[in-house]
């Protein structure tokens, strides 16, 4: 096996090989960073990288299994952390100029639990300053390139963390999402992305968006991300909203395929724009569930597009970070940041407790609306991936589009809290991959997992490599 193959293994291979003592943490850890110093002046993909933290992590791995001490589930495989989140002695930029410096004291909770058990700190992915937008580029290193075509965006706002997985710098990432910042990058990237269900995974401390944020596994395969989840979730007193699993095992709930389930198909949930490329490779991605035995029914939600509602929540939680010193730094801001910081500011109290009431208005109908199905398919995204640095696409299939106005399937289920993930659907003509949507219930983050793995399993996708060797 070549240094290439190695950094293209799954987690979950991984420990069984070191479990089987054929293949070294050592190895693997060499071999990804040395990927990392060769790919990342290319990609963008790392803000910043550890690699003597890495080394020493990846030997005490290597003398715990030579010790026999191997229960740790992640024990000597690597991982990187969205640089959003907060890491006790490494930089953490928040891809801002502001905290270009920042060099935090304690780590985040799910952190805490990913060293636990036993993962190999490569550094921290790239990101826009505070997430703000659905790509990567921000003031302290600039954009993060797509792996299948550079010079197009790798999404955001967990870009880096989606470009590191589809390129093999490493097989599980760490991302966030607070109106699609896991599925956006993940679908551009072809890789498997998951927004648990809100609180899973313990958030501390808060985003600016802290009623919207989900933590979440970017990875190549399903049962990596579960093997992550595994790991992440569970109630933290640091984080309130914060919830234990419903159930013991995310790998084992990877099991028992989808026949007979009770599956919504929509192509535009009744009023999003999509490329009409894009819209058919999702409805024949969506038509393999039908295959898998489950009853496929095309709908419309009878939806409004709630953009509204998350643009009030989004735009004032930016304004409020910024409220007593916007003057001194929005110099150092991102334009565009600044502009939605100003937008927030224009909204008033009474205005923003309204979009709260019809947010819960919004949940609800869609409550009553997944009483009828198991899961709701969607494309997860209605473009490919457009230029790299721009705040927006600018447009879709003729129509003008603006802020994050431009992901109609992805911010509906921030507000709701759902569990939603997205599977590579296929590729467009110009080798651009496409993801498909998977929504479930309320805390079904179960069936969802369930889902995805058995679409993988139907249309497995981990083979394909983007052209960056």
């Amino acid at each position: 096996m070549d240094a290439i193959d190695l950094c293209y293994l799954p987690a979950t291979e991984l420990r069984r090989l070191y479990a089987e003592r054929a293949l070294s943490p050592v190895e693997v850890t060499r071999a990804v960073l040395e990927r990392i110093e060769r790919l990342n002046p290319t990609l963008n993909a790392f803000i910043t990288v550890t690699p003597d933290l890495a080394m020493d992590q990846a030997l005490a791995a290597e003398r715990d299994y030579a010790a026999g001490r191997a229960d740790r589930p992640l024990l000597g495989v690597p991982i990187s952390i969205k640089d959003l989140s907060v890491t006790r002695g490494i930089r953490t930029t928040r891809g801002s100029l502001v905290w270009k410096d920042w060099v935090p004291d304690f780590d985040a909770p799910f952190v805490e639990r990913l060293y636990a058990a036993g993962g190999v700190m490569l550094g921290k992915t790239n990101t826009p300053e505070l997430g703000w937008k659905g790509d990567s580029g921000n003031r302290v290193i600039g954009p993060t390139h797509n792996p299948w075509k550079h010079g197009r965006t790798a999404g955001g706002s967990s870009g880096g963390a989606g470009a590191a997985v589809a390129a093999g710098l490493g097989p599980l990432a760490q991302g966030s999402d607070g109106a699609g910042s896991i599925r956006i990058p993940s679908a551009f990237c072809g890789i498997f992305g998951l927004k648990p269900s809100f609180g899973l995974i313990p958030s501390y401390p808060p985003s600016a968006v802290e009623s919207l944020s989900h933590i979440g596994p970017m990875t190549r395969t399903v049962r990596d991300a579960a093997l992550m989840l595994d790991v992440m979730a569970g109630f933290d007193p640091r984080d309130r909203l914060s919830l234990d699993p419903k159930i013991p095992s995310f790998v084992a709930a990877c099991d028992g395929g989808v026949a007979g389930l009770r599956v919504a198909w929509s192509r535009d949930m009744g009023y999003a724009v999509v490329d009409p490329e894009i819209g058919d490779i999702a409805a024949r991605a969506a038509a393999v569930f039908r295959d898998l035995g489950c009853e496929v029914e095309e709908v419309n939600p009878g939806w409004d597009d709630p953009f509204q509602i998350l643009d009030a929540i989004w735009s004032t939680a930016m304004a409020g970070v910024f409220r007593d010193n916007f003057e001194q730094v929005r110099d150092q801001l991102d334009p565009g940041l600044v502009r939605v910081i100003e937008a927030g500011r224009q909204v008033s109290g009474v205005d923003l407790a309204a979009a709260m009431q019809r947010r819960s208005q919004f949940v609800d109908q869609v409550r009553r609306f997944m009483e009828r199905y198991d899961l709701l398919l969607t494309p997860t995204m209605p473009l490919a991936a457009f230029r790299a640095g721009d705040d927006n696409p600018g447009e879709i299939a003729g129509q003008p589009v603006t802020r994050l106005s431009w992901t109609p399937f992805t911010y509906p289920f921030n507000l709701t809290g759902q569990p939603a993930a997205t599977v590579p659907a296929g590729f467009t003509e110009a080798g651009l991959p496409v993801g498909l949507q998977i929504v479930g219930r309320l805390r079904d983050d179960a069936t969802v997992l369930r889902a995805a793995a058995a679409f993988e399993e139907a249309r497995p996708w981990a083979d394909r490599r983007p052209p960056v060797d």
